[in-house]
């Protein structure tokens, strides 16, 4: 990994950025600033080393995959990222986890559809696209850009649970009861059922993967999802 050494900076930069700026310096920054300065702040560093990372990541040189991607583990990418794009379109409409600081704290009063899967589907889908890219196209350079993304999506999904919990203790321990942080983990639990998905759910992911998909092809030369056999 010595070659992608700046990589392996830039992306601490990014993760870490993230983490110290919506936690431990969250409170005293946005009380120094204002929340409006604060978000200003916090947007104009993320956006500063997401372009460090990327620089780094075009200009790291080539490397050997470390293992063969062969058909077979390309059809169950291909499905996870299916299941990926799901849970990003799903997370997108009246998800307790986002923002929203003019409205009071509600949740609803059932987990369904992708917030019955993981009270993160948006967080989850960001990994598991990192761990897709991860198993596909594994050189050292991919694994140490995507890693940083899995890491930030997994570790913030959960300091977001905590930070919830202060901010919001009289809901989200509520909404925590009825799901999980981990997929799957709430329905096998008896805490939700499998159900409930939008129309929207379905037909946006569906667009969103076949589209992503193809972009690989004009966009990385490379074809991936259902093109690589269609």
């Amino acid at each position: 990994m010595e070659s992608v050494g700046p990589l392996i900076i830039a992306t601490i930069a990014f993760v870490g950025s993230h983490f110290v700026l919506s936690h431990p310096l969250r409170g005293p920054v946005a009380r120094s600033i204002g929340e409006r300065g604060f978000s200003g702040l916090y947007s104009l560093v993320a956006f500063a080393t997401l372009i460090w990372m990327v620089v780094e990541y075009r200009g790291a040189p080539a490397t050997p995959p470390l293992w063969a991607a062969d058909d077979a583990l390309w059809a169950i990418v291909t499905l996870v990222m299916l299941v990926a794009s799901i849970l990003f379109v799903g997370s997108l409409i009246k998800n307790p986890a986002l923002p929203n600081p003019g409205a009071p704290a509600m949740v609803p009063v059932e987990a369904q559809g992708v917030f019955a899967v993981t009270r993160h589907p948006m967080m989850w889908s960001f990994a598991l696209w990192a761990l897709c890219h991860i198993a596909v196209f594994p050189t050292s350079a991919n694994i140490v850009l995507c890693a940083g993304i899995a890491i930030l999506a997994l570790a913030g999904a959960a300091l977001q649970d905590t930070k919830k919990e202060k901010l919001q203790p009289q809901t989200w321990p509520l909404w925590e009861a009825k799901t999980s942080y981990w997929p799957f983990a709430a329905i096998a639990g008896g805490r939700a059922r499998l159900g409930g998905f939008r129309p929207l759910d379905w037909l946006g992911g569906l667009v969103l993967w076949l589209a992503a998909t193809w972009l690989h092809i004009p966009g990385a030369h490379i074809a991936a999802g259902i093109w690589r056999w269609v």
